[in-house]
């Protein structure tokens, strides 16, 4: 009589549809629930919040455009088939992130030769921009990388230019 008690319980262990296994899979699913619910802030991808950027909207961005000042640098990271597409907001710079992501790292000479601009000092404000605001975001923390500690986006970007009939060059 032991033995088929033996034989019983060692297939129930050893089954992977047991009874006991599903029970015990349960409980580990439910042990886990609130970690799933609650997860640990190391599983997202964390971005620099040591020096935020300024967020600008259409109406400053808009009084930087008509007033220039040599503190403050507009900053088009779009490529320049975009530009040719739609334009772009005047006094800004196009930096086109995409195919020139060392430009914030390059020397002054190799900028001039690259993009026909001076390129802005590390005291300047530099306000990035681009179609949507995700090549912005990206292009402002290149910048800060490469030492920028004064940089803006324009969130709305070109769309919200665009949409509030913003001024083109």
């Amino acid at each position: 009589m032991a033995t088929p008690r033996i034989a019983a319980a060692l297939l129930l262990r050893s089954s992977r549809y047991s009874i006991p296994y599903a029970g015990r899979s349960r409980r580990i699913v439910a042990e886990s629930l609130p970690r799933l619910l609650n997860p640990p802030t190391s599983f997202f991808r964390s971005y620099s919040t040591e020096n935020p950027s300024k967020i600008y909207n259409f109406h400053e961005i808009k009084v930087f455009s008509d007033y220039p000042s040599k503190d403050r640098t507009l900053i088009d990271v779009r490529e320049p088939h975009e530009l040719h597409q739609t334009g772009t907001i005047p006094t800004s710079i196009n930096i086109p992130i995409s195919t020139e992501p060392d430009a914030f790292h390059i020397t002054n000479e190799e900028f001039v030769d690259k993009f026909g601009v001076e390129r802005p000092s590390k005291n300047t404000e530099v306000v990035i921009y681009c179609r949507s605001g995700v090549r912005s975001r990206a292009a402002a923390e290149l910048a800060r990388r490469a030492g920028w500690e004064r940089v803006s986006e324009y969130s709305g970007s070109w769309l919200d230019w665009e949409k509030n009939g913003g001024v083109t060059k």
